[in-house]
C-alpha cells in the first residue's frame, strides 16, 4: 500500500520549481482549474515559522489575485486596519516595518513585509482594481469564560463571521492565510492534547460549500530555527516526504485507487507547530480528529523548511 500512495502523490504532484516570491508563476497554473469557482481560499499552514512555507503561501497569493481574480487578503490573527496597513497598500503612507512593531509576534517577518510590499506595487499598477485587506465589523472583544473549549469555539466562529461579513459587504473574493488548526474543514478538530472544538474553516465550509477551498501547508523536518525532526510514521506528513519531491501541491480530490483513498479517508495525524514547541516531544504537536479528505482539498507540502527571517534580525 506504501508504495502505491508513493507512486500516486508522484504522478499527481505538481512541482514547485521556484520559491522566489516575484518568479513567474507557470509553476502554479494547475490551480486554475482547481481554484476557478472559489469565494474563499484558505492558506492554511502548519508552521507560522518556516520561511519556504511562506513563500509558498505568497507565490499562491499573487497567483489568486493576478490570474483568479481575488481583490482581498485576510491576515490572521491580528487587524490590518489597526495597525494601518490597509491605508499603507491604499496610499503608500508609513512603512511597513514600522507599521508592523506593534503587531502579532508571528506577522513581524520580513516575508509578511514582501508581502505587503507586493500589494503595494500592485495597487499602484492597478489603482482602479485594487487589492486590499479584508476587515471586521467593530464588534466587542471576546471574554474569556470558564472552559478553554468554550472560549475556542467563541473565537473559531468569529473569525469565520468577520470573513463571511467581509464577503457580503464588498462581494470580493478572498485569500485567508493563516494557521492549520484554524482553516481546515474541521467539525471536531482536535489540538493536541485534547481540546477538541468546531474551527472556522468548518463553518466556512458550511456557507461557501465547494466555494471554500482548504491549501493545507505542510513540511517534513528543517528548523524553525530549532531543530524539527522527521515526522512519526503516522502523521500524514510521512508519505508526502517518502514521495521524494522536494516542493510540491497536490490536488487530494483527484482520481485515485482504493488503497489511496483508504490512506486519505483514514483518520490522521498532521504536524502542527505553534507559538510554544518541544523539539523533545515532536509528535505532541499534532492535529487530530479528521482526514485528509475531510481537512483539506489540496496539500502544498516542503521536505526542507529553514526560519522565517524577523524583522530587524
Amino acid at each position: 500500500m506504501t508504495e502505491t500512495i508513493r507512486q500516486w502523490i508522484r504522478q499527481h504532484a505538481h512541482a514547485l520549481t521556484t520559491l522566489a516570491p516575484h518568479d513567474p508563476l507557470a509553476d502554479l497554473a494547475a490551480l486554475r482549474d482547481l481554484t476557478r469557482d472559489t469565494t474563499v481560499v484558505a492558506l492554511a499552514s502548519s508552521a507560522r515559522q518556516a520561511h519556504e512555507l511562506s513563500a509558498i503561501a505568497h507565490r499562491m497569493l499573487r497567483f489568486l489575485v493576478e490570474e483568479m481574480g481575488f481583490r482581498s487578503i485576510a491576515l490572521e490573527g491580528d487587524s490590518a486596519a489597526r495597525l494601518n496597513l490597509d491605508e499603507y497598500v491604499r496610499t503608500g503612507r508609513g512603512d511597513p516595518h514600522t507599521l508592523l512593531a506593534d503587531a502579532r509576534s508571528f506577522w513581524q517577518t520580513e516575508e509578511i513585509v514582501g508581502v505587503i510590499r507586493w500589494m503595494r506595487a500592485y495597487n499602484e499598477r492597478h489603482p482602479d482594481d485594487p487589492v486590499r485587506f479584508a476587515g471586521a465589523p467593530d464588534r466587542a472583544p471576546l471574554k474569556p469564560g470558564n472552559l478553554p473549549e468554550m472560549v475556542g469555539d467563541a473565537i473559531e466562529q468569529r473569525l469565520a463571521e468577520d470573513t463571511i461579513w467581509w464577503h457580503d459587504h464588498t462581494g470580493d473574493k478572498i485569500v485567508y492565510w493563516g494557521g492549520l488548526a484554524h482553516m481546515v474543514n474541521g467539525a471536531t478538530r482536535t489540538l493536541s492534547p485534547s481540546l477538541t472544538h468546531r474551527n472556522a474553516g468548518s463553518y466556512l465550509r458550511e456557507r461557501f460549500g465547494s466555494g471554500y477551498l482548504c491549501i493545507g501547508l505542510t513540511f517534513h523536518h528543517g528548523s524553525l530555527p530549532f531543530h524539527v525532526p522527521a515526522p512519526p510514521p503516522d502523521f500524514a506528513e510521512t508519505p508526502l516526504g517518502d514521495a521524494g519531491l522536494d516542493s510540491f501541491f497536490l490536488d487530494l480530490r483527484a482520481q485515485s485507487p482504493a488503497p489511496v483513498r483508504a490512506w486519505l479517508n483514514t483518520p490522521a495525524r498532521t504536524r502542527l507547530i505553534g507559538p510554544v514547541y518541544d523539539p523533545g516531544n515532536d509528535a505532541a504537536h499534532h492535529l487530530t480528529g479528521g482526514s485528509l479528505a475531510d481537512w483539506m482539498d489540496i496539500v502544498a507540502h516542503h521536505r526542507q523548511v529553514t526560519p522565517v527571517r524577523l524583522i530587524g534580525h
